[in-house]
Parts: structure tokens; C-alpha cells; sequence
């Protein structure tokens, strides 16, 4: 029997896809993670986003293009917050985020609806051994913080963390495949003991350890002393921001502001002078003004991020943001226009501050590409760079290079 999972959303949705996918290899299924054609479809969906949603939905029109009389199992965010979507397209399982190892007693089930309550304690569910370069390590779940515009604490739950022991012992199991390991949580920053500890302890392994996304919190002068002591952290820094505006982060119940964020900006630079700073942004916000926009535009251009996830504004119903006026489309598509256009201003000026200062990039090669007509490898630099170098046979995927900025293609965001 041949089993597709199929992912949308999150890192940790694809961490947990990939368990899935390992526990299904064991048990002696044929599986892939790409839509083709497959006796069963596991789709593991998302709800972050209107579009999210809507794609997860399309998933199962898509599933069944390949084979009409397919069984198709859906799970995840989408279904969680919204199971009746689902019902009405007729799919044969429907679970939500709350124990997923169940799909594995229902591949053969012909009808069933099995939403239980999300836990409140973190659930072991599958260690994951798919062989990657870069490879996804969860370590917690769900979130307290409510932000106004989230519907993720809704489907994921309160927040809960790992065993440290647990998180220790798969991280072994994934530094003889993957070079790099990266830290992923729905708010990882909330990691239990702290997230600190968790880095050090990690700190003996050979894979290098990159952190998924921050919240601000999390940067204080003991957190970023400590951490410049693990020798195998990536100095990439995803710090949330969200907005730039005083006015909007409190509307959004973020609970610091533009001078506090960029403090904490100014503070991983002090410890990481050349560190990987990036964020994501919501353009449209409930009531956002052209002031409070250019507010947004002014703090970033102070915080000289290296790359933003830019997302226009998405309704979530059931949260607070969704009863605040709305921004037209039209502004909403203009904003986001101008908030492209300067991220690549300052994706070309983090280049050339690296270039300028000689800094040396230790490249994770991933896979052998073809660019203008020649071989390369490619693959991320400890900065979070994609890189190309000339293709040699001396080299293969998960080896870690020295280069240059000057002896490299960077293949831009």
C-alpha cells in the first residue's frame, strides 16, 4: 500500500509529517511526500491564513485527481478549527492536532470523525529518523500568548514543552544524517526549563544548531552571554515583530514596543555583530493608518533586517482582531508592494555588510543544482545565506564548506 502525507503550514507540521512518514516506513508502507497518485492520502493542513485554509481544503480535490477512489485522512489546524469543511467533501478520517499517531489505527477505517481534545501536557508521538541535511527538531507545542489576530492557540492549545531528555536523545538519532538541526515550537521561546538550557545542553552534538522563530522576551544579556559560548549555534536570529507601530502592537496584544524591540536588535548585535536578523510582518492590520504604517516602515529600517516574511493582513474568526475595522484590499496590496520593495533593499545590504567585512561562511551543502548552464552545489551558510560554489567531487550533501562572499553565488531571496 502506498501512503502520500501531504503538508501545509509550519515547520512543525512538517516535523510531524515526517515522524509519520517514519513510522509508516517501518510498518512497511510505501509513502512520499509529494501529491501523486496513492492508495491513501494523509493531508496535514493549516489554518494560520484564509489562503492557508483554503489550499488545505483543496488538498482533497487535488488528492483526488490522482486517484478518485483513494482513501484521504485530513488532520491538522484546518481541521481542528473547522472539521464540517471537511465532512462536506466527503473525506473518510477526519482528526485534528490532538494525537496523531491515531492515523496510523485508522489507515483502513472507512468513516470516522476522531477529534480529541488537544493535550495539555506534551505528547510523545514519533521520533523522526527521514534522512535530512537540515533537519526539524520540536521541542514544544502550543501557545499562551493570544496574540488578537492568532487563531493558532485555538487549535494548537496552551502551551507545553518537552522532555529535555526526549529532545536530547532524538538529536542524536538526527546528527548522524542531518549537519544541521533546527529548534522548531509553535512558541519556542517558551520552551520549559528555558530555552537557554535546551540550547546547551545541545551543545555537544556535531550538528550545528540553528533556532526557529524567537519572541522578544527571550533576548536578555544572560540568554545571548550563554549563547555565544555554544560553539555549534548558527548566529541567525528570527526575532517576531509583527508590526512598528506602537498603536497596532498594542491592538495586537503583543505586549512590548518599537524602541523595546529594537533595544533587543541592538542587543543581539552587541554579542553578534554580524548575526542573521529577520522577522515577519502583518501589512493591513485592523484600523492600520498610513501613520501607523510608516511608523512600521521607520522601525524597520532602524532594525536592518536581513530578510521579512511580509503577510497581509488575514481575518481568523473567532479572534479579537477579527471585530476591528478592516483596511481596503487596495491599501493592503499597496503596502505590501512597498514593504517587498524594501526588504530587498535590505536583503542587498546585509549581503554587502558581510561582503564588505570579509566574513566567512561555513555552507551546509544541500544538493547539486544546475545555474546558468553550470553544476553547483548549494546550500545555507551558518548566516542563513543560500549559497552556490562551483559542484566538485570532492564534496557531497551534509559536508560543511568554507567560502566567501567573493568565491560564491548568493541566490537571493
Amino acid at each position: 500500500m502506498k501512503v502520500c502525507v501531504f503538508t501545509l503550514g509550519c515547520k512543525v507540521n512538517f516535523y510531524e509529517s515526517d515522524g509519520l512518514i517514519s513510522e509508516l516506513n517501518n510498518l512497511g508502507y510505501t509513502t512520499t511526500n509529494k501529491l501523486e497518485y496513492a492508495d491513501v492520502y494523509i493531508l496535514n493542513t493549516c489554518c494560520v491564513t484564509n489562503e492557508g485554509e483554503r489550499k488545505s481544503r483543496q488538498l482533497v480535490t487535488r488528492a483526488r485527481h490522482f486517484n478518485p477512489n483513494g482513501k484521504i485522512i485530513v488532520c491538522g489546524c484546518a481541521s481542528q478549527k473547522n472539521p464540517l469543511q471537511f465532512e462536506e467533501k466527503n473525506v473518510n478520517v477526519i482528526l485534528g492536532n490532538g494525537h496523531k499517531k491515531k492515523i496510523l489505527e485508522l489507515l483502513n477505517a472507512e468513516h470516522q470523525k476522531y477529534l480529541e481534545d488537544i493535550p495539555k501536557t506534551y505528547t510523545e508521538e514519533f521520533l523522526t529518523s527521514r534522512s535530512r541535511v537540515r533537519a526539524n527538531l520540536k521541542v514544544q507545542d502550543g501557545c499562551n500568548n493570544f496574540c488578537s489576530y492568532c487563531i493558532i492557540p485555538f487549535v494548537r492549545g496552551r502551551s507545553r514543552s518537552r522532555e529535555l531528555q526526549n529532545v536530547i536523545a532524538e538529536a542524536k538519532i538526527l546528527e548522524k544524517t542531518a549537519s544541521e538541526i533546527v529548534l522548531v515550537g509553535i512558541n519556542l521561546s517558551d520552551f520549559k526549563p528555558s530555552l537557554i538550557e535546551l540550547i546547551e545542553s545541545l551543545g555537544q552534538i556535531n550538528s550545528r544548531i540553528r533556532l526557529g522563530s524567537l519572541e522578544v522576551n527571550v533576548v536578555t544579556d544572560e540568554f545571548l552571554t550563554r549563547l555565544k559560548k555554544v560553539k555549534n549555534f548558527c548566529p541567525h536570529f528570527h526575532l517576531s515583530m509583527q508590526s512598528g507601530s506602537d498603536e497596532i502592537l498594542k491592538k495586537m496584544n503583543r505586549h512590548y514596543n518599537a524602541s523595546e524591540y529594537l533595544e533587543k536588535v541592538e542587543k543581539i548585535r552587541k554579542y553578534f555583530p554580524f548575526a542573521s536578523v529577520t522577522t515577519d510582518v502583518i501589512v493591513g492590520f485592523p484600523t492600520e493608518s498610513e501613520e501607523n504604517f510608516n511608523q512600521t516602515l521607520a522601525t524597520i529600517n532602524k532594525a536592518k533586517f536581513f530578510n521579512m516574511h511580509i503577510f497581509p493582513y488575514s481575518t481568523r474568526e473567532g479572534t479579537k482582531a477579527s471585530l476591528m475595522p478592516k483596511v481596503s484590499a487596495d491599501v493592503v496590496e499597496s503596502r505590501v508592494k512597498i514593504m517587498e520593495n524594501l526588504n530587498k533593499k535590505l536583503n542587498e545590504e546585509y549581503y554587502e555588510f558581510l561582503k564588505n567585512n570579509s566574513i566567512e561562511q561555513n555552507l551546509l551543502i544541500e544538493e547539486k543544482i544546475v545555474h546558468e548552464g553550470k553544476e553547483y552545489w548549494v546550500g545555507h551558510s551558518e548566516y542563513f545565506l543560500k549559497l552556490c560554489v562551483p559542484y566538485s567531487s570532492k564534496f557531497k550533501p551534509n559536508d560543511i564548506v568554507k567560502t566567501n562572499l567573493k568565491n560564491s553565488i548568493w541566490l537571493k531571496n
